[in-house]
């Protein structure tokens, strides 16, 4: 079995994927800001696809069940801050949920009844979104997983990244090398705020990414490297791929 086939929408044709079944879907979804100096506005895209890619692969060689990988959605919510830099698009809420809506309002009139939103940005949260569409399409199944969240930092990193840090730039230097020049990079040095009640999360307003980062980085990437990020990766992508597993297979209750 050619475990890539068919499980790449950005890669396929009708002809090839008119023979298959499939089990479930995936939807990237990053943004397209600026990320420190050295690496690609669209790493938070490239991130989730790449993982998404790695787990469909996972799971369809380990369980015979068939994803497809949608192509990323690159309009992410920003902060202020970051809305005001060069080519960085903020998306409202309810941008994202049309694009949400008719996604799977698409994949729920072909019969494709699993739906994984696979996030790489952390500014993008879709869970009122999806309660509001298990109304409209009750037969659909719909999830978000949080990429960056599925593993903890502190195995593989030296450094704690929050944003173009150690962890995003290892993992595309693993993932697309040609993309990342590490001697371009800003030391990500970033301001917490000066009320504490705000840094233990008493509360929470968006942080102005003018006033807490230098370089637009949060996060030292220069111990970053590609067998780092190969490492964390294929850690991410067992357990991306357990879930793609479960939920396909509908092994929840």
């Amino acid at each position: 079995m050619q475990q890539n086939a068919g499980i790449d929408l950005s890669l396929e044709n009708y002809g090839n994927v008119k023979k298959n079944h499939y089990d479930y879907a995936v939807l990237p979804w990053g943004s397209t800001e600026p990320h420190n100096y050295h690496l690609p506005y669209l790493t938070d895209c490239y991130f989730a696809h790449a993982i998404a890619k790695d787990a469909a692969e996972k799971t369809l060689s380990r369980n015979d069940l068939r994803g497809m990988i949608l192509p990323f959605v690159a309009f992410g919510s920003q902060n202020p801050g970051q809305r005001e830099l060069p080519f960085c698009i903020h998306a409202r809420y309810e941008t994202q949920k049309s694009i949400l809506s008719d996604t799977a309002a698409s994949l729920n009139n072909q019969g494709i009844k699993t739906l994984i939103i696979l996030n790489g940005h952390g500014g993008n949260h879709f869970k009122n979104m999806i309660r509001d569409l298990t109304i409209d399409f009750p037969q659909m199944l719909i999830a978000s997983c949080d990429v960056f969240t599925v593993e903890p930092q502190a195995e593989y990193f030296e450094n704690k990244d929050d944003h173009a840090g150690e962890m995003e730039t290892s993992v595309i230097m693993h993932y697309y090398p040609e993309l990342v020049d590490l001697t371009t990079a800003g030391k990500g040095s970033s301001r917490p705020f000066s009320a504490q009640s705000l840094n233990e999360k008493t509360g929470w307003i968006p942080r102005d990414w003018s006033k807490v980062s230098e370089d637009t980085g949060i996060g030292n990437p220069e111990k970053a490297s590609a067998e780092k990020g190969k490492r964390y990766a294929e850690a991410i992508s067992n357990k991306v791929a357990d879930l793609f597993k479960d939920l396909a297979g509908r092994n929840i209750y």
